[in-house]
């Protein structure tokens, strides 16, 4: 009788111990694959592409890499004799457009005071005419001096906004062309987290909800909130041949994996001592709002 009873107490146990096993491990999986949380993480920053306005070559670079610079603080110049020079000639041009206008409108004022009988009313007319034209050539300089004086300004190259420089390749005697950009400014205070999570965990997420994203190989955890989800993502499968016809793939892969969705994360606080940098990675755990129980006017 003993011995029977302590194999049945031995079958209990084991029969337990395997009972626990599969509910914990079924509880596991239901957590990995239903809960609102995902390994793919990524911190991204906006980046800010620096090129200049003007063409030439480098004559001054005021930065060296990975520096924090304030707006309006100079990152280079490019060689400014030649903008010099514009300016001067722009100027010069100007100048003798004024005097040929001062000139047109002096001999009409003269000629208006001059009677019918000396001068006739076409070249009245002409002299009017030619008034018109030396102040339209006398405007059409100064706006070549103010874009002269433009082109000067703008072969210094300042910081647009707060920030760091980032990978600086530029280096003095350099030549750029306009709107060519050879540095990036990573935008002070711009940082958000891109979580990536699988389809079928969207119904679990909605703007708002707090994130905790575990930064990978550390104890930090970094705080926000979800700020919007994507509308759409590229699908491969349904792209279009020269002939703007479908091009359907013949073959099915038969073992289908979750699309990956897009879900912008606000940073709301990161901890003291950790350093954000774009490109880091991390895992992303949403907490979903709790429900607000709606309040229901009591009836007297």
């Amino acid at each position: 009788m003993k011995n029977t009873f302590s194999k049945i107490l031995r079958y209990l146990i084991t029969l337990s111990v395997v009972g626990l096993a599969l509910f914990l491990g079924l509880k596991l999986w239901n957590n990995y694959m239903n809960s609102s949380w995902t390994r793919d993480g990524r911190v991204r920053a906006e980046v800010v592409m620096i090129a200049p306005d003007v063409s030439g070559l480098v004559s001054k670079v005021a930065i060296v890499d990975n520096q924090f610079v304030k707006e309006g603080d100079l990152l280079f110049e490019i060689d400014k004799l030649r903008f010099e020079h514009a300016l001067a000639d722009a100027k010069a041009v100007s100048q003798t457009r004024k005097a040929q206008y001062e000139m047109r409108r002096n001999q009409h004022m003269r000629r208006a005071g001059l009677s019918d009988e000396v001068l006739s009313q076409e070249n009245r007319n002409d002299a009017e005419l030619e008034v018109a034209v030396a102040k339209a050539q006398y405007e059409e300089t100064l706006v070549q001096v103010e874009t002269a004086e433009l082109d000067l300004e703008r072969a210094s190259i300042k910081a647009p906004c707060d920030g760091w420089v980032s990978n600086l390749l530029l280096r003095k005697g350099d030549y750029l062309d306009r709107g060519e950009s050879h540095i990036a400014m990573i935008k002070k205070d711009s940082y958000w987290v891109y979580g990536y999570f699988e389809e079928n965990k969207l119904s679990l997420l909605h703007e708002g909800d707090e994130a905790k994203m575990y930064m990978l190989g550390t104890d930090y955890i970094v705080k926000g909130h979800i700020e919007s989800i994507a509308s759409g993502i590229s699908d491969r499968d349904n792209v279009t041949d020269q002939r703007l016809l479908a091009n359907v793939n013949p073959t099915f892969t038969w073992v289908r994996l979750a699309q990956r969705i897009p879900v912008r994360i606000h940073i709301d606080s990161v901890p003291e001592g950790f350093t954000l940098v774009a490109g880091m990675t991390c895992s992303v755990s949403i907490i979903p709002k709790k429900k607000q129980k709606k309040e229901h006017p009591i009836n007297d």
